[in-house]
């Protein structure tokens, strides 16, 4: 199986230069012949990808160490589950594994699409076939999963300590999936692009795409930010980190571009910005993908360096090059059939936050940047940390926040002054009753203050936006409101689920505030020793340690320290936090010791204990931190990927009217395709 998936690979790679030549030879020839054989050809490369991928989980559930990558991240002690995930724990393995995603969805996109958007196929196969190639080349060329060891060792040297968690069994796959998933709209982009035709029609066949993007993207960096929370014991979720940022990036412009089509499905407007978003999306997933594998930057995130790193480098040029001379060779075609009538707009705010959006991703790509551009110019890298990120994106979030809440409540077209009084007075109204309370009951930090008014202006608008909708229900089917309102919700998935996604977001912007009333101390504390401490909110805390106890578990060494917990006189229980060295299945040291956090949560603050250090036999260094609203950084996140499902989720009503004007029988593609020539 082993040697069936190494052969598949170079097979693989075949089917996809051949689906290129073939799609796009097609499309210009107009043969539909060509066309089908270059859909068959990707739908093969996805096989072929399926078995390489079955041959390296064989070598790893085999424990096959005559294979460099699984002797590298596995070892014969490894867990069964971390074995599994250990197909995505390192360089090759992950490039496979992006490679079946990626192979896979381009299967669905044309599967989907086979009665669909004719004109346009032959390009969107093309393109992805050549996306395929290149990650393919990559793989076979440069970071082969197969490679051979010249001598087979007893044992493996085991999987990260940090990897070794249930957040990255499931954080990477997540945003593989947000990352690949961008390559569909943009071979629809490119295949528009390329063909004219830029009306409405690719738009329509891309947005599932880009939503199921931002679902998976989202999905996976609230995992990531819960995983650095848990594993890494720096008290924080988020940290400015350039692996972190470049999750960010895509994101960013996906939501700009999940706010943008709006416009262009309804008043034929931003149909620049729609492209150039779409394109950046996928630049942006593959620039990630370049500092996460070139080496070039310092990351607990980070694959080693690698030649690998090149390759992405050229690939990004090249997508760069030929996607500017597209975009700038189409412009005339590119514009909008109406004009901008207001300033105060809905139009206008959806302009409003794009700007919005593509200034901060702009300020994290410059601050990402910076370090590897001041050390190619001046010899010396500087590097640039939270404080910059912070200063620069605190005030643009803040921004971004308010919109949220005034976008929903402006008319299309042109806002009269009646409307605006009607729509914001209880959303202002609202907001300014949370100020007041807030800055009443001591709240003197300007950005959380700013934060909680803002959120409660969005929390109205949403609640005024449900209310009226659940109002209108009851008015004319005569339903109670615990019936409206679920239907309400699914009659209009996009607008009420994009309403749950700016719940989730309020949510979470509400929890960000809370890290004004982080609170942190170093302890140190021998056997039967207390520190008492204060919170934030006048708590009085006492850790009384019970001692530094120490043994093995499974493939590690544990160091572990147990504290009674008492809040204001009252037991809180036990927080346990442990130093452990992993081992290999001889007992020898495989990894720098990692720690494992202790945390007492609830949904007011969590108590977040830290072993830092080890004194002679019993004095333990120990670091606590009180993070206040740390869960409803979760809860924000889980709301907001609830949103997304809604959003995505079909419409029953269209799809009866889809069954009603179906076509009873699939045509030929030769009919499909005006003027095609038959095979």
């Amino acid at each position: 199986m082993i040697l069936v998936g190494e052969l598949s690979l170079w097979v693989a790679l075949l089917m996809a230069v051949w689906a290129a030549t073939v799609s796009f030879a097609g499309g210009q020839m107009r043969r539909g012949d060509l066309i089908a054989s270059g859909e068959r050809a990707i739908y093969a490369t996805f096989a072929m990808v399926v078995l390489a991928s079955l041959g390296l989980w064989t070598a790893l559930l085999t424990h096959d160490f005559s294979i460099k990558y699984v002797a590298s991240f596995t070892s014969a002690n490894l867990p069964k589950i971390y074995t599994i995930t250990a197909f995505w724990g390192g360089q090759s393995g992950s490039l496979l594994f992006w490679a079946l995603i990626l192979a896979g969805m381009c299967s669905v996109a044309l599967w989907t699409n086979r009665d669909r958007n004719r004109e346009l196929m032959p390009y969107v196969s093309g393109t992805l076939a050549l996306v395929l190639v290149f990650f393919l080349a990559t793989i076979c060329l440069g970071s082969n999963p197969f490679e051979r060891l010249d001598w087979i060792p007893p044992d493996g040297r085991g999987m990260n300590p940090q990897l070794q968690n249930p957040g990255m069994a499931i954080h990477p796959p997540n945003l593989y999936f947000g990352y690949i998933a961008t390559t569909i709209p943009f071979a629809f982009a490119i295949a528009a692009l390329l063909t004219r035709r830029l009306d409405a029609e690719w738009l329509a066949a891309v947005r599932r795409w880009a939503l199921l993007s931002w679902f998976f993207n989202t999905t996976g960096i609230i995992l990531g930010m819960w995983w650095a929370y848990v594993e890494l014991g720096w008290g924080g979720y988020w940290a400015w980190d350039p692996v972190e940022n470049a999750s960010l990036l895509p994101w960013l412009v996906n939501t700009a571009f999940l706010h943008s089509i709006m416009v262009q499905e309804k008043r034929g407007m931003l149909r620049k910005w729609n492209v150039t978003l779409v394109v950046s999306a996928f630049l942006l997933s593959i620039f990630g993908t370049f500092i996460t594998r070139s080496g070039i930057i310092s990351s607990v995130h980070s694959f080693a360096q690698s030649p690998v790193g090149k390759w992405f480098a050229g690939f990004l040029i090249v997508l760069i090059i030929a996607t500017a001379y597209l975009v700038t060779t189409r412009l005339k075609d590119l514009r909008s059939h109406t004009e901008l009538e207001s300033m105060i707009s809905r139009e206008a705010a959806f302009l409003y936050n794009n700007l919005i959006f593509i200034g901060i991703a702009f300020s994290v790509l410059w601050g990402t940047m910076f370090p590897i551009i001041s050390e190619a110019v001046r010899g010396n890298k500087i590097t640039v940390g939270p404080p910059f990120f912070n200063t620069v994106n605190v005030p643009l979030g803040l921004l971004l926040l308010l919109l949220t809440g005034i976008g929903p409540l402006i008319a299309w077209r042109r806002a009269s002054v009646a409307n605006l009084r009607r729509q914001f007075a209880a959303p202002v109204g609202g907001a300014i009753a949370v100020g007041v309370i807030f800055f009443v009951l001591g709240l003197r930090n300007f950005a959380a203050l700013l934060t909680y008014t803002f959120s409660a202006l969005v929390l109205t608008t949403i609640a005024q936006e449900f209310y009226k909708g659940v109002g209108a229900r009851r008015r004319m089917y005569d339903e109670s409101a615990i019936v409206a309102l679920p239907r309400l919700v699914a009659r209009n998935r996009r607008r009420y689920g994009g309403y749950i996604v700016h719940l989730g977001i309020v949510v979470i912007f509400a929890a960000f505030a809370g890290l004004a009333f982080k609170r942190e101390f170093d302890v140190n504390l021998r056997a039967g020793e207390s520190k008492t401490v204060t919170d934030a909110w006048g708590h009085q805390w006492t850790f009384l340690s019970q001692g530094i106890s120490r043994y093995r578990v499974l493939n590690r060494e544990v160091t572990a320290i147990a504290l009674d917990v008492t809040r204001d006189g009252k037991n809180a229980g036990v927080i346990t936090s442990e130093k452990r060295q992993h081992v290999d299945s001889r007992g020898a040291p495989t990894f720098e010791p990692s720690t494992e956090v202790g945390i007492k949560g609830s949904f007011k603050q969590d108590v977040y204990v830290v072993l830092a250090g080890v004194r002679g036999t019993d004095a333990a260094e120990i670091r606590v931190t009180f993070n206040p609203l740390v869960r409803w950084v979760w809860l924000g996140g889980a709301l907001m990927a609830l949103g997304g499902l809604v959003v995505m989720w079909p419409q029953a009503e269209r799809h009866r009217a889809r069954a009603k004007s179906a076509v009873p029988a699939r045509a030929p593609v030769h009919e499909q395709l005006p003027g095609l020539v038959r095979a």
